[in-house]
């Protein structure tokens, strides 16, 4: 069962907001079975331009929804991101349905759709080795910015570690900084 945590930046959400935005994401719902309580996170937000972003998380034990749209209105971001939830959902259930197949895995998906049968293959089509540099997240910046990529690799100068710098939807930068010793 899903509860919903709505909330809005720079928007006032209404009940009909709060009813269309838990009506819209109750559709994927159908798909989990023997969940215990899903808790949904929708977040709303209108720019000064008009346009509204709806982002929609939902996070399970093994497996997080995550979902971001952004259009003239709210209420079409609401459904562009249902939609991509949606794609979401059916493409880990293919992937489960596969494995159990193979392997026997117990499925936490219901629901029956044919066209979720259809084997969807992941295909590396490109490989590329790199050489990291050490050099700070600036320099990694204009290198990226100069070579016209979405995301540059490096090794950041006072760490030693592998980072990525990538550029976001609003322009603005970010930085993921890896850290060899989670996995351990």
């Amino acid at each position: 069962m899903f509860t919903y945590n709505v909330r809005g930046e720079n928007i006032e959400i209404t009940p009909a907001i709060r009813d269309y935005a838990e009506n819209k994401i109750s559709k994927i719902e159908k798909y989990f079975q023997d969940e215990p309580d899903i808790t949904v996170h929708v977040n709303a937000k209108v720019y000064r331009n008009g346009e509204a972003k709806a982002e929609v998380t939902v996070p399970m034990p093994r497996l997080t929804l995550r979902a971001e749209e952004t259009s003239q209105d709210l209420y079409g971001s609401l459904d562009l991101v249902v939609d991509k939830l949606e794609r979401q959902v059916k493409k880990y259930k293919t992937k489960v349905n596969r494995k159990s197949r193979e392997k026997g895995f117990p499925d936490m998906l219901t629901g029956q759709d044919e066209e979720l049968e259809k084997e969807e293959d992941i295909k590396v089509v490109r490989h590329k080795t790199l050489g990291v540099k050490p050099m700070s997240a600036e320099e990694a910046i204009l290198q990226m910015e100069m070579l016209g990529h979405a995301f540059f690799v490096f090794r950041d100068a006072q760490t030693e570690e592998v980072a990525v710098v990538y550029k976001r939807h609003s322009g603005d930068y970010g930085l993921i900084d890896v850290d060899s010793t989670m996995g351990e």
